[in-house]
């Protein structure tokens, strides 16, 4: 489909466009080969618009007559959307190579229907759908900042359990995919930004370079979260070798009590035959006595010293 503004904007067939009125189109990989030779797009963005490319960081494109771009969308449901994007002067063209869900149709035709037709111009329906993919970025931000300190709060009250590394590893890795995400639309703004191929009157880079800041700051927020999901690593690490050091201690106070008994056990499991002690009438409660005694000092001692 394409549209073209005029003092409306219509929907006209291919053969209709003409360069002196904006046109925006979406269309298919296989609509594509059709119209590339009268688009003159070369053969490589074609044919990078016939696969979807797994990597969200991709190169963007610069030709002397348009500009040529992939874009990776998370849509939420665990299959991405994978859409391609040619900007030629008074054309932008949006290419479907896979989007099962038509989340990118819809943001396309909301876009579309965003701006009065004497008053849209390519640089601010450009800016407008990649603002458009980027619209959850706050809800993502505030979601995962809330889980971050939610898991925080549980290491303070020691209720980590054995599954919080795993929750931690599976927060960093949507961090880490968002970042690319949103990083990969930060590079596609700074490269339009510089507008080397006269794409955008000169008035019309300011949209650009204001999409460009808004995504930096994006950029910059997920940055923090995942720096804050790493001192939350760490101090989980932490938590852990305070508990081990703990157990350490408790185990190292029981010895310490309970280590002249066996001094005692020892001297006296040895059965000489002229140990006095095993003909007296009290020698047992004798030494039961004494290893009471000697317990009773080493709590006391422990306690004097701050051992527990």
């Amino acid at each position: 489909m394409f549209y073209r503004a005029e003092n409306e904007l219509i929907e006209i067939p291919f053969e209709s466009i003409n360069d002196s009125f904006l046109t925006i189109g979406f269309i298919s990989g296989d609509e594509l080969d059709t119209i590339k030779e009268e688009l003159d797009f070369s053969d490589s963005s074609v044919e990078r618009c016939k696969r979807a490319n797994p990597l969200f960081r991709t190169e963007v494109e610069v030709y002397g007559n348009y500009t040529f771009t992939e874009l990776r969308v998370p849509n939420g449901s665990g299959d991405d959307d994978y859409i391609a994007m040619f900007l030629k002067k008074n054309l932008i063209l949006i290419v479907d190579i896979f989007d099962r869900d038509g989340s990118t149709l819809s943001i396309f035709r909301r876009v579309v229907d965003r701006f009065p037709a004497e008053k849209i111009n390519a640089a601010k329906v450009v800016c407008a759908f990649m603002e458009s993919l980027v619209s959850d970025s706050g809800a993502i931000i505030e979601r995962s900042r809330n889980e971050l300190v939610a898991m925080e709060e549980r290491i303070i009250n020691n209720k980590a359990d054995d599954e919080f590394n795993i929750e931690l590893l599976d927060i960093k890795k949507d961090l880490l995919k968002f970042n690319n995400y949103y990083e990969q639309l930060l590079d596609i703004a700074e490269t339009l930004s510089d507008n080397d191929n006269d794409i955008f009157l000169e008035e019309e880079v300011i949209y650009v370079t204001n999409l460009q800041n808004k995504l930096q700051r994006i950029v910059n927020d997920i940055d923090s979260l995942e720096n804050s999901a790493d001192h939350i690593g760490d101090a989980y690490s932490s938590s852990l070798d305070l508990k081990l050091n703990h157990s350490m201690k408790v185990f190292t106070v029981i010895t310490t009590i309970f280590f002249p008994l066996t001094i005692i056990v020892g001297w006296y499991g040895m059965n000489f035959v002229n140990m006095p002690e095993l003909h007296w009438k009290y020698g047992y409660l004798a030494v039961i006595a004494l290893s009471a005694a000697v317990v009773i000092t080493m709590v006391l001692i422990g306690k004097k010293r701050k051992w527990f």
